[in-house]
């Protein structure tokens, strides 16, 4: 079973960021729960055989604010993927540093090796306004060329983040990490 966490504040934005990842997965016949960060037990991680942190909108930065509630993935064994506010969360978390940049729109991404099922040049969905500098982080490599980390993978751990958002054009990263 996935573990889905949804990070919004809003309930509106549940629509936006969480449903289409629940979308995907029920597509390709993946059992899942969603829960608010702020809901999740030690027995909902014990159950859980993978996490999935999903992003929010622009100007929903509470997350950030909540960090403590997340501690939990410094030491998690299971698979974890963290889309934009989840990779904001896991650098955060890790001693990496939340920089401004705004990008929104599609971008043409260079994966200069496999990441979850894209390589190449790849067209990504960006919807953020902050970042994390994955450079001083030891632990973690970058996937994708470019000014910001779009792409990262914790060396000893399967902790995933991604920037972008999978659920809109890349579906089948989810689909990827789900399998794993």
């Amino acid at each position: 079973m996935i573990l889905l966490v949804n990070t919004c504040a809003e309930k509106l934005h549940y629509f936006e960021f969480v449903r289409p990842v629940e979308d995907i997965l029920r597509k390709n016949g993946f059992s899942f729960v969603t829960k608010h960060y702020s809901e999740i037990s030690e027995n909902d991680l014990s159950l859980a055989d993978k996490v999935i942190i999903c992003g929010t909108s622009l100007k929903d930065n509470q997350f950030l604010k909540d960090i403590k509630k997340f501690s939990w993935l410094r030491d998690f064994e299971k698979p974890v993927l963290g889309i934009c506010a989840g990779m904001q969360l896991i650098g955060v978390l890790f001693g990496g540093k939340l920089k401004k940049k705004t990008e929104i729109g599609f971008f043409e991404e260079v994966f200069d090796r496999s990441f979850l099922g894209l390589s190449g040049k790849v067209q990504v969905y960006h919807l953020h306004n902050n970042f994390v500098d994955f450079s001083a982080l030891d632990d973690f490599e970058v996937f994708s060329k470019g000014q910001i980390p779009q792409a990262v993978k914790h060396k000893k751990k399967s902790i995933f983040g991604v920037l972008f958002h999978p659920e809109v054009r890349q579906k089948s990263l989810i689909s990827e990490f789900a399998g794993l």
